[in-house]
């Protein structure tokens, strides 16, 4: 058959369910089921019974990861031991996450009762350097600093407890990180200050102040620093909080999309299910507007169904008897009664959110250099603070351990390593999921990365360019055959072929009421046609040059009717049997509506467009000159496709390659990025690193801007990042007291830390009104 390849289209969005690699042991809970009591996070017996432990919870269940290291994977919710992050579920469900939720209450709780405490610590530290208040006239020093120590306690250690837990944690684990810093940082201004207060005799009085107030002559107190440092984190966090939240509202308005229930027809009756109890096999039915429940079969009736939630095709399509429909679109004005084929897991939606999900998750390369710094950064800044405490002791002016100590402070405070580990996961989950909602499903963080960098883009034609919906528009039989017997041998011939083409042949003979039985010993030929015996004898159909090598000669009429049919960019497949010439067909298949908008966009972001299609080279200019196509390659082979995208490859050039079809899978894995439509078959997305649920160049270029925008995001958080730490550390340790006299209060420090992880957040969110 003259055909591009000979492939499947039965396949759909989300046909490539991806599946998270997972350590045997890591992260895990093994408990023994007589003795629940008995938990090991290895695998071996119960030491009581005997009987061999059995790893927590159900196989494939709830797992928690976190957001910057996903390689970090927990049975219960809890901190990641590298970063002390919140770990979050890598499953995604429908409502609200109760654990996110909870960890928003309780920073929230945290943070006000921390702030009723902090406020009269810090008016009462402020209060003695603003003469009007005249806060020492009748608040004596003696009795003010044992307020400020009771206030404070509460505010460092319950509302900031988490802090201190999870430094300590950083150092059980090796892995030193930002509430390390906090830790340490708090930790010396509240430890400093309580040993002041408890045991005044012990510091010179070259560490006390001087003055003629009542607090002359004892040393200074840093409660107030603590504590605001404190708050000023917890707002910080909380705010983050909140703000990854708020980057998993794509995943959850695709669950959003789904159906809660459906009308089970039992018996000709029926009963109103919910959706988790209907299985495979089972008879629905679907009333005016309302959502389709699963995936499944129309049997009976027809109407017209809304796809834009699932394939962003904003006019609904007509769907009857024998036509697929997919869950969670919505039916218009007709009534129907569809068979359940999909439940569960195996749903085209709830496989996009699956594979959505699995690349929120993954890594870019990109992230690499974040994490080479991030590895150095604490041991680094826990140095330069070091540093920082032991010049200012040395050559500071007086009280120098003051001075030392407070910029010592502020350097461990204001580092935020969070802010460097946040910039790449945080726009990619946000990006990720907006291209989702507009039918672009990405694989993982690298395709995105790649996707970036394309100049190339190869396309074939049919289903891509073209609708993808060819039919019939003429025919020629030799003086042996006629339209009947020609159509009934190629239908017979093409009734297991699932190729577009193929599909056009099967429709028309049964629209003239030919009924074909399939060829015995089918044979695929890939970029040349297919064989079987009809009728007792081998036929075959497919391109001129597959059916000349088979021994057929066409008559001189019938190649004229080709030329005439290929320069109309008509598709023309020859048949013959034994060896008799029967004819050739014409397959017509229009270009798809938004396919010349397309290249336009593509050509305008420098992208090269290459068609390499399996069609004459006549119908393959022909279409190429109308949409301006710049190289074309007709005739190709899945070895010609393969070579063709190794050779743009060596040139220099970063080559995305989309098709549809089995034999598009060879060159969508060699491409850089492979890109298959939805409409395709399952082994072509398998192969795919990026999958377009409609299917059409539109998507594309919408890959492209979304990959570009999320770059762009990620190198504005990376320049953020590198520049908040490379300008606040320096500023933090004193290096501009020495010109301008200023120094960095460790509050301030302790604010500017907060808000940085945030602003990078917010930066990211800003990927959710991304147009495309």
């Amino acid at each position: 058959m003259n055909q591009e390849s000979e492939h499947s289209c039965c396949g759909g969005a989300g046909g490539h369910r991806a599946e998270a690699v997972v350590p045997a042991v890591s992260g895990r809970e093994f408990v023994c089921p007589m003795h629940p009591e008995i938990v090991s996070d290895q695998p071996g017996d119960c030491p009581k019974c005997g009987m061999a432990l059995e790893q927590a919870g159900p196989p494939g269940g709830v797992l928690y990861t976190c957001p910057m290291h996903p390689e970090i994977e927990e049975a219960r919710p809890g901190d990641c031991p590298k970063c002390g992050m919140p770990l979050e579920p890598n499953t995604v469900d429908a409502g609200v996450d109760t654990h996110a939720a909870e960890e928003i209450r309780d920073l929230s709780r945290r943070f006000w009762m921390g702030l009723a405490l902090t406020i009269p610590v810090f008016f009462i530290a402020m209060g003695k350097m603003v003469p009007p208040l005249q806060m020492e006239s009748w608040l004596p020093s003696s009795v003010s600093k044992w307020i400020e120590l009771i206030l404070t306690v509460p505010v460092v250690f319950r509302a900031g407890g988490i802090f201190f837990k999870k430094g300590w944690n950083s150092i059980l684990n090796r892995h030193l990180n930002m509430f390390t810093l906090i830790m340490i940082g708090v930790g010396a201004a509240f430890g400093y200050s309580l040993i002041a207060v408890l045991f005044p005799g012990v510091f010179p009085d070259s560490l006390k102040t001087h003055g003629t107030g009542s607090s002359s002559g004892e040393p200074a107190l840093y409660f107030e620093a603590a504590a605001v440092i404190t708050v000023l984190v917890l707002l910080g966090q909380l705010l983050e909080a909140r703000a990854r939240g708020r980057t998993g509202e794509a995943i959850q308005s695709l669950i959003g999309l789904a159906a809660n229930e459906a009308h089970r027809l039992v018996d000709d009756k029926e009963e109103d299910v919910p959706i988790d109890q209907v299985l495979r096999g089972d008879l629905l039915r679907v009333k005016p507007g309302e959502k389709i429940p699963l995936d499944g079969v129309v049997v009976e009736g027809k109407s017209h169904v809304d796809e834009s939630m699932i394939t962003g095709e904003p006019n609904p399509v007509e769907r009857a008897a024998g036509d697929a429909v997919i869950g969670a679109t919505v039916n218009q004005t007709g009534a129907f009664t569809m068979r359940a084929e999909k439940v569960g897991g195996e749903t085209v939606l709830s496989q996009i959110i699956e594979l959505v999900a699995e690349a929120q998750r993954s890594r870019a390369p990109i992230q690499k250099l974040a994490d080479t710094v991030a590895s150095w950064f604490v041991p680094a800044v826990f140095l330069i603070a070091v540093i920082t405490f032991v010049v200012w002791l040395a050559i500071g002016p007086a009280p120098a351990i003051s001075y030392a100590i407070v910029n010592a402070v502020a350097v461990l405070i204001i580092a935020c390593p969070c802010a460097l580990g946040l910039a790449t996961p945080m726009s990619i989950m946000v990006g990720i999921g907006r291209a989702a909602q507009a039918g672009i499903l990405i694989k993982n963080a690298e395709a995105l990365e790649r996707i970036e960098k394309v100049d190339v883009l190869i396309t074939d034609k049919t289903g891509t360019l073209t609708a993808g919906q060819p039919e019939v528009v003429g025919m020629m039989p030799s003086e042996v055959a006629t339209e009947e017997s020609l159509l009934s041998v190629a239908a017979a011939l093409e009734r297991q072929s699932e190729h577009p083409l193929a599909r056009a042949i099967i429709a028309h003979a049964t629209e003239q009421s030919i009924e074909a039985a399939a060829a015995e010993d089918f044979t695929s030929h890939p970029g040349g046609g297919v064989s079987g015996r009809v009728g007792g004898e081998v036929a075959f159909i497919g391109k001129a040059d597959f059916l000349e090598a088979k021994g057929f000669t066409f008559s001189g009429a019938q190649e004229e009717a080709a030329r005439r049919w290929q320069g109309e960019a008509k598709t023309v497949v020859r048949v013959g049997r034994g060896d008799e010439v029967l004819g050739i067909i014409a397959i017509g298949d229009a270009i798809k509506e938004s396919t010349p908008k397309a290249i336009e966009r593509l050509h305008r972001e420098g992208i090269r467009i290459v068609m390499a299609t399996g069609d004459n080279e006549t119908t393959a200019r022909v279409v190429g000159a109308e949409l301006g196509i710049d190289e074309i390659h007709a005739e190709m082979s899945p070895e010609d496709k393969i070579k063709l995208v190794q050779e743009l490859k060596t040139s220099g050039s970063i080559v995305a390659m989309a098709g549809d079809g089995i034999n598009d899978a060879p060159a969508l894995a060699e491409a850089d990025v492979g890109i298959a439509m939805g409409t395709g078959t399952d082994v072509a997305i398998e192969s795919a690193a990026i999958t377009l649920v409609k299917g059409d160049l539109e998507g594309i270029a919408g890959a492209v801007l979304v990959g570009r925008k999320v770059m762009r995001n990620i190198r504005q958080n990376l320049v953020f990042a590198f520049g908040y730490n490379a300008l606040g550390v320096p500023v933090a340790a004193g290096i501009l007291y020495p010109f301008f006299g200023l120094l960095l209060s460790p509050m301030i420090a302790g604010a500017a830390m907060s808000f940085s992880s945030v602003s990078v957040i917010t930066n990211s969110l800003r990927l959710r009104r991304m147009k495309l």
